[in-house]
């Protein structure tokens, strides 16, 4: 098993967006058992997925002591793909593992998990706190999406920071660029900057699965965008297997 975060402290970067597209890739291209565990309270990974989340549901008793989270996994309408889905309990999660006064909680659940999935990706919340560090602790690898921008340079800094602040074992970190338009300046400039870093296309087909409700390769797999995501995916198990 193998557990991959997709992180920033900046929103509308694309992350839930890259999250449940590199799920579906797992499980569709790898033929992973793969769980997306939405930890960020708009549940956007279930939305784009199409799975609305159970009625009086905390996604708060997921961590709390002698919780299983197995009762609360959701299916997808792709094989071997699964979700964890969030709601708004979730935002006062924080103060619940604090209160726990467990540092690796969502580690030692992701354990647990991993004895029924192969791949673990989180689409976790833009955030800086007790829940993002206990993140960071589970993964293997932290993906962070990087529109070109000023602002999103200074979040990636914010997030290496914050993750080597982990120690010598922290996890690999991989930067990818999201949302480039080569015709524009910026992005160009951006692109060749970091010639080894994925891209991510801005393209309609990545704006279209909000409005699908489904991965873009289910629905334009020809696309340059759907290319891309698997492209990358292929990156990250490459990654994951030199481990």
């Amino acid at each position: 098993m193998a557990s991959i975060a997709v992180y920033s402290v900046k929103g509308g970067v694309g992350k839930t967006t890259l999250a449940a597209n590199l799920a579906w890739c797992s499980a569709t291209i790898s033929r992973r058992k793969t769980l997306l565990w939405d930890l960020d309270a708009a549940n956007g990974s279930g939305f784009l997925l199409g799975v609305d989340p159970k009625k009086k549901r905390a996604a708060d008793s997921v961590f709390a002591e002698g919780g299983d989270p197995t009762r609360l996994i959701q299916p997808t309408a792709y094989p071997n793909l699964d979700l964890l889905p969030a709601d708004e309990s979730i935002r006062t999660l924080d103060r619940t593992l604090d209160r726990l006064g467990k540092k690796k909680r969502i580690a030692k659940l992701t354990e647990v998990l991993g004895k029924s999935y192969d791949r673990i990706i989180f689409d976790c919340p833009p955030v800086l706190n007790e829940l993002s560090a206990q993140v960071i602790r589970a993964a293997d690898v932290i993906l962070v999406p990087l529109p070109p921008s000023p602002l999103s340079a200074r979040a990636f800094a914010v997030v290496v920071e914050e993750v080597r602040g982990h120690g010598k074992g922290h996890p690999p970190i991989l930067p990818i660029l999201s949302m480039i338009d080569l015709r524009r300046s910026l992005h160009r400039e951006a692109r060749e900057a970091n010639p080894n870093w994925p891209v991510i296309p801005l393209a309609s087909a990545v704006e279209q699965c909000a409005v699908e409700r489904k991965p873009v390769g289910a629905f334009a797999p020809r696309s340059p965008a759907a290319r891309a995501i698997a492209q990358l995916w292929t990156a990250i198990e490459r990654k994951l297997a030199s481990r």
